[in-house]
């Protein structure tokens, strides 16, 4: 077994090893990865031979987080992994980003990489390991691959940058920015921040690059210490190089002339369509001798070298002439149109159109039992902020069927999740969700359904800190040319064959998220910081287009939104409101009508009330209250006839609080029975609150003192009680000596406090 082992430091002095040749030895490359507890295997493996007829990079990145890692029992009733979660499907789509640019462009074969969470104990973040890890194994393996490449993710807690930071240091962090990037140059960059400048992204960015070469030259040594460093011979595609020229040569300028035109998406792509077609057809004309097979063949690669004569002629246009397929200017956004409340019944909705983009953004408000459950490996709580993001065929006008949401649609619903996640306040009672549906898409529909989210927000009065634009940046630079243009609000044509995709997110006080992929190599910190300044300004112009539509949070939220109040409770009070069993709090939901949910965090019992009115909620909280609430001497209330004894009667005045409303102090005349009064057990009667018995918490309750003392009336002197005397007493009433023990009177037991007894009063009338 030759096991190699190899450490990298990271600059907190923190160590981190890649071993290979123990596990996994029959994939084409495999490594474990370990930083402390933190565990993860990533293998790689290719096909010998790529699938005919292939094109594109077919390359699958797989990771997931294993519930042993953290000593845990999957969920469900297959108590077993299942289908990959949304986080795995993010950090799935982190590694896929930055190592798919770098496999070579001819290179078709079928690569699965894997990576697999074996251990945590829930202090260092396993995500930002994982890039390392993939391409450490593909730099043990011989298939073709041009850089190695590794992830760090960079924090900035208390002013200094922090790389793979903890999730304890997270607490304290204002930016979080996932970055991919070789030795020389960024590839890929995901996160958000609290409102930052595009100063501090760039320090943030240079502080990853400086942590990642020496993972790079990690991987350069080991690829040639087990002489992987040579990769395997390969021949996926067949060039004509005739042909090549002969497409280049008759087709570049009828590309060229049609992007001149400035059509629109549909148009120009017809127009291409139909430049190709012609091509094919006197082509097919004067090769006769050709058999069917062998005409399809040259179809095919007929097919990419027009690829790259459009992707020629679309850059030479902006390169030389500063012309966009659209007739735009470099720096020049799309024409916006915005509309709120475009639909009656949501909780808030909107529609935001910039040139042939168009989402629709609805918000559906919630109460604390909305809110989604994360339960992963490692990552465990609620959230209370949702987006969703859905891109259907038909708004690009394809003829196809739309099944469930794919890593696409996760990703894009997610960067704009976490744009406008922060300008929720944290005080909000409700759960948000935002629903972005694409209705019309040529390029930067993320950032489309940040602005129309942003509206949507403030329709349904949703009290946000900042509205909040998104922008979708583009990059034009040849290989070994000084020129280069740097194009805002890029169209989709302008992501496919330009060299960047770099959108920001921000309010007017700073960026709150980003995301790029960089498909060229050389890409200066100038440029990076160029570019950020023109989107800087790209977003103050969608800002003030927005504002003209709905320029703050509506007042008042519309008449279907369920209303919420929330509150504090005493920590002690909260099983009184609960009950046992929940028996109470479902008894009060039942009787108001109202939605009660009780969290206990920071020493307070967090309470939220909903209903679909105002009286619902009312009853509710008085209720609650009720429960809550403290008697006090001197107040008024209107109390419950729980009980009825020959002295007197017990009254609820509070829920579970009970006094004694004795004999006496029903009328101003003297009553034999309570009876005589006219009371029976459950009336609701008027009690003044006299006097909390200092010893026992007994409450001594008057009716009498509410009513109108009869004129010329006199309270009877008491007559004094000399030793030895007895009252007399009632009939029935018998002396200890002359009746057995168990025999005796019951007495009442009130539960004002829920675990004492009351006491008695023994004021007689003479």
């Amino acid at each position: 077994m030759n096991v190699i082992t190899k450490t990298v430091q990271l600059p907190d002095g923190r160590t981190i090893s890649i071993e290979t040749g123990k596990v996994a030895k029959q994939a084409d490359g495999s490594v474990v990865l370990r930083m402390n507890n933190t565990v993860l295997l990533a293998t790689v493996t290719a096909a010998k031979e790529a699938v005919p007829g292939t094109d594109f990079m077919p390359v699958t990145v797989d990771y997931r987080e294993k519930y042993y890692a953290t000593g845990r029992f999957p969920g469900g009733f297959t108590k077993r992994e299942g289908k990959a979660t949304d986080e795995e499907i993010l950090i799935s789509r982190l590694v896929d980003r930055a190592l798919r640019p770098l496999f070579p462009s001819d290179y078709h074969c079928e690569v699965f990489v894997q990576i697999w969470l074996l251990s945590s104990d829930g202090k260092d973040q396993p995500d930002a390991l994982a890039g390392f890890a993939a391409s450490a194994a593909m730099a043990c393996s011989t298939i073709p691959f041009e850089h190695t490449i590794s992830e760090v993710r960079v924090a900035r807690v208390n002013g200094e940058y922090v790389i793979d930071p903890t999730f304890e240091q997270m607490k304290e962090a204002d930016m979080d920015i996932m970055v991919g990037a070789t030795k020389d140059n960024i590839m890929m960059v995901e996160g958000e921040m609290k409102e930052v400048s595009e100063q501090d992204l760039i320090g943030a960015l240079k502080a990853a690059q400086e942590a990642i070469k020496p993972m790079c030259d990690l991987q350069d040594e080991l690829a040639k210490e087990l002489g992987t460093d040579v990769k395997r011979e390969y021949n996926d595609e067949i060039n004509d190089e005739d042909l090549r020229k002969q497409i280049h040569d008759e087709l570049y300028q009828p590309a060229y002339d049609t992007i001149h035109k400035t059509l629109p998406k549909q148009e120009r792509n017809d127009a291409f369509d139909q430049i190709l077609a012609d091509f094919l057809e006197k082509y097919d004309a004067a090769h006769t001798d050709l058999s069917e097979e062998d005409l399809e063949e040259k179809h095919a690669e007929a097919g990419r070298y027009w690829g790259d004569v459009l992707r020629d002629a679309m850059r030479r246009c902006v390169l030389d002439e500063g012309l966009r397929m659209d007739g735009r200017k470099t720096d020049e956004i799309r024409p916006i149109w915005c509309e709120v409340s475009p639909l009656p019944m949501p909780h808030g909705s909107a529609i935001f159109q910039r040139g042939e983009t168009m989402s629709l953004a609805t918000v559906t408000l919630g109460t604390k039992l909305d809110e989604k459950l994360v339960d992963g490996v490692v990552v465990r709580g609620n959230q209370r902020f949702l987006l969703h993001y859905n891109f259907p065929p038909f708004s690009t006008g394809e003829a196809k069927s739309q099944r469930g949401p794919g890593r696409r649609e996760i990703g894009h619903g997610h960067l704009a999740w976490r744009a406008l996640k922060g300008q929720i306040p944290a005080d909000f009672p409700y759960t948000v969700r935002v629903v972005s549906d694409i209705l019309e898409s040529n390029g930067s529909s993320s950032m489309a359904s940040v602005c129309g989210g942003t509206l949507a927000l403030m329709d349904a009065g949703v009290p946000i800190k900042k509205p909040v634009a998104g922008i979708a940046m583009g990059l034009i630079k040849n290989p070994g040319e000084d020129k280069y243009a740097i194009l805002s609000d890029i169209l989709g044509d302008e992501d496919h064959l330009g060299d960047m995709d770099f959108k920001t997110t921000g309010t007017k006080d700073g960026l709150t998220a980003t995301q790029m992929d960089i498909k060229c190599d050389g890409l200066s910190f100038d440029i990076i910081e160029k570019a950020l300044m023109q989107a800087k300004a790209g977003r103050e112009h969608i800002m003030g287009e927005m504002m003209k539509t709905i320029s703050e949070p509506r007042k008042e939220m519309k008449p279907q939104v369920p209303r919420i109040i929330a509150f504090d409770i005493p920590k002690e009070f909260i099983g009184a409101v609960i009950g046992p069993g929940g028996k109470i709090i479902q008894q009060m939901q039942e009787d108001t009508g109202a939605t009660i949910t009780i969290d206990e965090a920071d020493g307070v019992g967090h309470v939220q009330v909903s209903a679909p009115n105002k009286e619902s909620i009312d009853a509710a909280i008085a209720k609650i209250k009720g429960i809550v609430a403290l008697p006090e001497v001197g107040e008024v209330y209107d109390g419950v006839v729980k009980s009825i004894m020959p002295y007197g009667c017990f009254v609820e005045i509070l829920p579970g609080k009970e006094g004694l409303l004795h004999i006496s102090e029903i009328e101003w005349k003297r009553l034999e029975t309570v009876e005589e009064a006219g009371i029976k057990e459950g009336d609701h009667i008027k009690v003044k609150l006299l006097e909390i018995d200092p010893k026992t918490g007994k409450y001594k309750l008057s009716h009498r003192v509410l009513l109108d003392k009869p004129e010329g009336y006199q309270e009877r002197p008491r007559r004094p009680r000399r030793e030895g005397d007895r009252r007399p007493r009632r009939e029935g009433e018998h002396n200890n000596t002359q009746q057995p023990r168990g025999e005796r009177r019951p007495r009442h037991y009130e539960n004002h406090d829920n675990d004492q007894q009351p006491a008695d009063f023994t004021n007689e009338l003479d």
